[in-house]
């Protein structure tokens, strides 16, 4: 099992990569008025998903839904 360090280096990791795939699909959006990709969209959706498993293990996010 991953230390707390180890955890929030890999969530930092994560977080970097997801905000650079979120600026490249947001300059598309408004500076050349196109929409991305959906499957890029649901791409980045299950790589945050991902993140949040590793925040929040599954036990935890299934006792607060």
């Amino acid at each position: 099992m991953a230390t707390a360090k180890e955890k929030k280096e890999e969530v930092k990791t994560h977080l970097k990569e997801l905000r650079a795939e979120l600026r490249v699909m947001h300059l598309g959006v408004t500076e050349e008025m196109t929409l991305p990709d959906p499957k890029e969209v649901k791409k980045v959706m299950t790589r945050m998903e991902k993140l949040l498993e590793v925040i929040e293990p599954k036990s935890s996010r299934k006792s607060k839904k």
